[in-house]
């Protein structure tokens, strides 16, 4: 799968329990944030979105360097 034109994601969420990619868009996601949920797609609503934003914006997005780096 290709995301040609299509900026790289900075966050992927993983529903349905899975801690795997297995592959998918994997040199896409070298720099994105993961986040986990037991919830199953279909289940999954605005109050698991909410939860991964916030999740997403807790952390330190350093793009390969160190937190020292960055600050």
């Amino acid at each position: 799968m290709s995301l040609s034109g299509i900026p790289d994601p900075d966050l992927l969420i993983r529903t349905g329990g899975e801690r795997r990619v297995s592959n998918f868009l994997l040199w896409h996601l070298a720099y994105a944030e993961f986040w986990f949920t037991d919830c199953l797609w279909p289940d999954f609503r605005l109050p698991q979105f909410d939860e991964a934003l916030d999740y997403f914006a807790s952390r330190q997005r350093r793009y390969g360097y160190t937190g020292d780096q960055v600050a």
